[in-house]
């Protein structure tokens, strides 16, 4: 084993001696990409503040940042004199993107919760129980004053609280303190049913 790797190294050494033009080529090269970082981290702290005002979450500003210096210093025909707005660019385009991309899941999120739920079905346990305590409520309405009694019957039929005071021609702060007086009432009777 060691031989081979002894003369693959050998190979390598006999193929740069064969070639030095293409050697100090790749030199030049290597210096280029070298000099392109430099200017491209010049930019750095200016594009962290740019993609901060329009994504905000850490994690999302730092990727976005490290892939627009990335496509930067690695694009072979770089003007360093614009490389500023090529950034600029750059970088606008990623926060787009990322934009585009957390729009997206969080529509997928949402369908997925929706087809989760149907899968699962309603509680129907949950429902019943509902109704019952709904239907006993209902018949505890009669315990209630008149005037709250009206006003929890228009609420029940949809109605808001402006629009039940309108309907009995009574003032919005009548309905309201109607509504909420009831509604104390029968939760202390609720509470009071359910505690037995």
């Amino acid at each position: 084993m060691p031989a081979i790797a002894e003369a693959r190294r050998d190979e390598r050494r006999d193929q740069r001696e064969e070639h030095p033009e293409e050697q100090r080529a790749e030199g030049r090269e290597d210096g280029r990409k070298e000099h392109h970082w430099t200017a491209v981290l010049a930019e750095r702290d200016r594009l962290l503040r740019l993609v901060a005002g329009r994504l905000g979450r850490s994690a999302d500003v730092e990727d976005c940042v490290q892939e627009a210096l990335i496509r930067a210093a690695t694009y072979a025909p770089l003007d360093e004199a614009r490389v500023g707005a090529l950034l600029t660019t750059i970088t606008l385009r990623l926060c787009v993107d990322q934009q585009r991309r957390t729009s997206r899941d969080q529509r997928l999120a949402v369908r997925v919760r929706y087809v989760a739920g149907a899968e699962r079905g309603p509680d129907v346990e949950s429902q019943t129980c509902e109704r019952a305590a709904g239907s006993w409520l209902l018949e505890q309405i009669s315990l209630l004053g008149v005037r709250e009694q009206q006003v929890m019957r228009a609420r029940a039929d949809g109605m808001s609280v402006a629009e039940a005071a309108q309907a009995l021609n009574i003032t919005h702060k009548s309905a309201e303190s109607a509504f909420t007086r009831a509604r104390s009432r029968l939760r202390t009777l609720y509470q009071e049913e359910m505690a037995r």
